[in-house]
């Protein structure tokens, strides 16, 4: 009867292994830093009092920055933001596209959040002038879910559509025209909207200093050992 011997691993595999950890611990630790001083200057940034820029199509945007818009609102073709939870409730998040010279991208305005109800949303509470108008409001974007399944935009004709964490191309594939690479956040003491509470992330920078702190420890106390198991095995020998 043949018998194997089976091979000790090599003593340098473990010290490889654990030196790939350190190294994958002290990387998300840098991340979470680098996310931290993002929110923060996002913060900063939210806070920024200063006027309303006029914004022209193809202007550079800063993220909050805060604008005001020229154009004239599509109220025939709307799309209701679904899943979004303000105080413990589920509603909607109105989006209305702007419309403002002729062949530049629309610009889509989040006016606020609307409960969702048991009956059918009112779609005369939705409808909003077409005059021209000059609206204001701060630089944002639309949320998105880690993961979602399914249609973004609902499909078929009919107006407005509701819409599940959608992409600026999937809403623009939607209106069949070109929208801007942000959403016009509309202020909250513009006329024509509803509840606004724009405040940035709730996860916040001291969160991600936290996380940041716990990945660094980890690569501390496995490096610590690292050394402890590489000492201990020469001295063994």
């Amino acid at each position: 009867m043949n018998t194997r011997t089976k091979k000790p691993l090599p003593r340098w595999l473990p010290l490889l292994v654990g030196a790939l950890l350190v190294a994958q611990f002290a990387g998300l630790g840098a991340w979470q830093v680098s996310r931290g001083f993002e929110k923060r200057a996002g913060q900063a940034a939210f806070s920024d009092e200063t006027g309303f820029a006029a914004w022209q199509d193809g202007m550079e945007i800063r993220p909050y920055q805060r604008l005001k818009a020229t154009g004239r609102y599509d109220s025939e073709r709307q799309i209701l933001l679904e899943n979004i939870i303000v105080n413990s409730r589920y509603g909607y998040y109105v989006l209305t596209p702007l419309a403002g010279e002729e062949g530049e991208p629309l610009l889509i305005v989040n006016r606020g959040w609307i409960e969702k109800t048991a009956e059918d949303i009112d779609l005369g509470a939705l409808e909003v002038s077409t005059d021209r108008v000059t609206v204001r409001g701060r630089a944002g974007s639309l949320p998105r879910a880690g993961m979602k399944m399914g249609d973004a935009v609902s499909p078929g004709s009919s107006w407005p559509k509701r819409a599940v964490y959608p992409s600026h191309e999937e809403v623009a594939a939607a209106l069949e025209h070109e929208v801007q690479a942000f959403v016009l956040l509309l202020d909250h003491e513009e006329a024509g909207g509803f509840y606004r509470h724009w405040v940035p992330t709730e996860f916040g920078p001291g969160k991600h200093f936290g996380y940041a702190l716990q990945w660094f420890a980890m690569a501390a106390v496995l490096s610590g050992l690292l050394v402890w198991n590489y000492r201990k095995k020469r001295f063994d020998s």
